[in-house]
């Protein structure tokens, strides 16, 4: 696969990027590097992976990282049930340093996303969301599998990757990710799209949506996110969500009336939806007339505002 097949191939997957991403992502595929991921909420980091699974029909295995999250719930955990079970059943008939042996046999072992990935016999690609939201020591773990493409399980030894995944991490930078882990990974860093892309990708994925609405949203979205007010900038999803919501109401024009009826769509709190208006349509001047954003007067009656 070269660069040209991948850009089509993602093309035709509807995520619309830009060389820079292909070719990161093509490079780190073929030389079995884990790639890392960072930008803010919302740019299409946790869809890269989705799109990349599908584009080399592969399966997807995510490993959705949180604080407090250890070893038996991403990598294994052995089956306590089933080896009380087995001693019950084989004590009398088995000697006891065989039956501790084979309890800890793979008869007997839970895969969790990790395992499970290397464990695989067909390629995967192996996600693993916000590694920033796990604590250091969960991120050290990680090392053996990132560089070695291996695994330690204490009671049977180390367990290689039967197929090499495709691993892809991804990061708000909710916290500095450790430099160890960084060497260990290609690197990219998303943005969010500019209007230009952003109405393409609303194109992409709303193919009944008129040019003009489309155009209109992708301003509008471009204007929340560079306004220091907007606490939660919105995300590329949103921005879809927002246009499904207007098509849902025959909206064809986005008027100050139309954006106020749907901007729960886009903005998910009471501060961000007081503050949307005044970003996207500007303050009253005294005289009642509504300046755009970014002017100093008002373009009704030439009256100066502060």
């Amino acid at each position: 696969m070269d660069i040209s097949s991948l850009q089509a191939k993602l093309d035709e997957a509807k995520y619309l990027c830009g060389a820079e991403v292909a070719t990161t992502l093509l490079v780190a595929l073929q030389l079995g590097r884990p790639l890392l991921i960072e930008g803010p909420a919302g740019v299409g980091k946790t869809e890269i992976a989705k799109v990349m699974a599908s584009t080399l029909d592969r399966e997807l295995v995510r490993l959705q990282c949180y604080e407090g999250l250890d070893e038996s719930k991403a990598l294994y955990e052995w089956n306590y049930q089933k080896q009380l079970l087995s001693i019950q059943v084989q004590m009398n008939r088995r000697d006891a340093d065989e039956l501790t042996r084979s309890l800890f046999s793979s008869e007997y072992l839970l895969e969790r996303p990790l395992l499970r990935a290397i464990r695989s016999e067909k390629p995967v690609v192996l996600l693993i969301d916000e590694i920033d939201k796990s604590d250091e020591e969960f991120e050290a773990f990680l090392l053996e599998l990132l560089s070695e493409m291996q695994v330690t399980i204490p009671e049977s030894g180390v367990i290689r990757a039967s197929s090499i995944p495709f691993v892809i991490l991804t990061s708000n930078r909710a916290r500095p990710l450790g430099e160890a882990l960084r060497r260990r990974c290609a690197y990219l860093y998303l943005q969010y799209p500019d209007i230009e892309r952003e109405t393409a990708i609303i194109r992409a994925k709303a193919p009944n949506v008129n040019e003009h609405l489309a155009v209109q949203v992708a301003q509008a979205i471009h204007d929340l996110r560079q306004s220091e007010r907007i606490l939660k900038k919105p995300s590329i999803a949103e921005t879809l969500d927002w246009v499904s919501a207007l098509e849902a109401l025959g909206i064809s024009d986005l008027t100050r009336e139309a954006a106020g009826q749907t901007m729960g769509f886009v903005l998910k709190s009471s501060e961000d939806l007081d503050a949307a208006e005044e970003v996207l349509y500007g303050e009253a001047c005294e005289h009642g007339h509504t300046h755009e954003p970014g002017h100093e007067h008002c373009g009704a009656c030439g009256h100066h505002t502060a």
